[in-house]
């Protein structure tokens, strides 16, 4: 009998793991779960910083009912504001706050170095290789 081939998405899961490991003790540091981060980071960088929770739960990889939670405890920590649009009450924006503007500045040089640590690790060519080839995985489209 053949052997299996190795699975892809376990070697992503995988290697997403290891990833995180260079930036889980700074968001221990910070209190705040890799989940929250995502969202956080998200939110900083689209154009005006507020998104619908679909798009949101889209973009963080995090299914609608658990980001319920996760937009909850961020919202009473200050973080993010949650509301509704008066002329569509059927939608739920989210705005990053001041104070989540804030954690993130104050955030972002720690995360960054750790980003430079695993180019560094990589080495800058692998590093361009490796983050190409996982845009293409992203695109591709299991129905054709």
């Amino acid at each position: 009998m053949a052997r299996p081939t190795p699975s892809l998405t376990l070697a992503l899961l995988q290697a997403r793991e290891s990833a995180m490991d260079f930036f889980r003790p700074h968001l221990n540091r910070n209190n705040v779960t890799e989940q929250q981060w995502r969202v956080i980071r998200i939110l900083w960088q689209s154009d005006n910083q507020t998104l619908e929770s679909y798009q949101l739960a889209e973009r963080a990889c995090i299914l609608r009912p658990s980001l319920t939670g996760v937009l909850l405890r961020l919202e009473q920590s200050g973080l993010v504001s949650r509301w509704k649009p008066e002329t569509d009450q059927r939608r739920l924006c989210v705005t990053l706050t001041p104070e989540g503007n804030a954690l993130f500045d104050s955030m972002k040089g720690e995360m960054m170095r750790q980003y430079q640590r695993i180019q560094q690790h990589l080495g800058p060519e692998k590093y361009r290789t490796l983050m190409s080839l996982l845009d293409e995985v992203q695109q591709l489209d299991p129905k054709e």
